[in-house]
């Protein structure tokens, strides 16, 4: 049985590996919080020996992992260079959701993943590469404004800097135009998300609810419905 010209067994494995990638995510959010390595004997000697499975990411990330092959195949790049963005993306919202951090080490690492993979396309088109850079340099442009502009008015952070880097480091993936766009989808929810909670009283007018995971949100959006597509879509509507 094929599925968009590959055979069914390319989804199982791709599947199955988001699985195991899943509860990986778990032992890389704990390891980040605490500031500690990741690649440890640790997990062999505490995690492992504790182990108790995640289903939900290792659902959500197997969802995504076939969803990305499906979309991209299995000769494009895009498919082994999302396959590391979107778990180091769901580890920054799960940390910034409940601890209100985004770790420098992730951030950094998201930025170093993202540097390999606009050299190796790059090196086919030197136009990717501008446009990755393009999307770096543009994502911290909106944020540092916004930020230095929100405190300007309301005289405390209005975003932190951990958010500014983590829309940098995004940068280098979703390039000049989906950055824009990833931005401008990320106020929309959160503005939306916070109305929502202010008319449930869920929330108070001045109490802090973390960027990071409306970020998170915006740029998987982005990685499956790039601007293009999603113009397209609107008008089609």
């Amino acid at each position: 049985m094929y599925i968009n010209d590959l055979h069914i067994l390319y989804y199982l494995g791709f599947g199955i590996i988001g699985i195991i990638v899943g509860q990986f995510i778990d032992w890389l959010n704990i390891r980040m919080q605490e500031y500690k390595k990741i690649l440890s004997n640790d997990f062999f000697k505490i995690y492992l020996k504790n182990f108790k499975p995640k289903y939900i990411l290792m659902f959500i990330t197997a969802i995504f992992y076939v969803l990305i092959l499906y979309k991209y195949g299995l000769t494009d790049v895009r498919t082994y260079e999302y396959s590391i963005f979107i778990p180091i993306l769901i580890s920054a919202f799960c940390i910034d959701f409940k601890k209100h951090i985004i770790p420098n080490r992730l951030t950094l690492t998201l930025l170093e993943v993202g540097l390999v993979f606009s050299f190796i396309e790059g090196v086919s088109d030197l136009n990717i590469i501008i446009d990755k850079i393009l999307g770096l340099i543009c994502g911290a442009i909106i944020f540092l404004c916004i930020t230095y502009i929100g405190k300007w008015i309301s005289g405390k952070d209005s975003i932190g800097f951990g958010d500014v880097k983590l829309i940098c480091s995004i940068g280098l993936f979703l390039g000049f135009k989906n950055i824009i766009a990833a931005s401008i989808i990320a106020f929309a929810i959160a503005g939306i998300t916070s109305i929502i909670l202010l008319l449930l009283k869920k929330k108070k007018a001045n109490e802090y609810i973390a960027f990071g995971p409306f970020i998170v949100i915006s740029s998987i959006i982005m990685v499956f419905i790039p601007i293009e597509e999603l113009i397209a879509l609107i008008v089609g509507l």
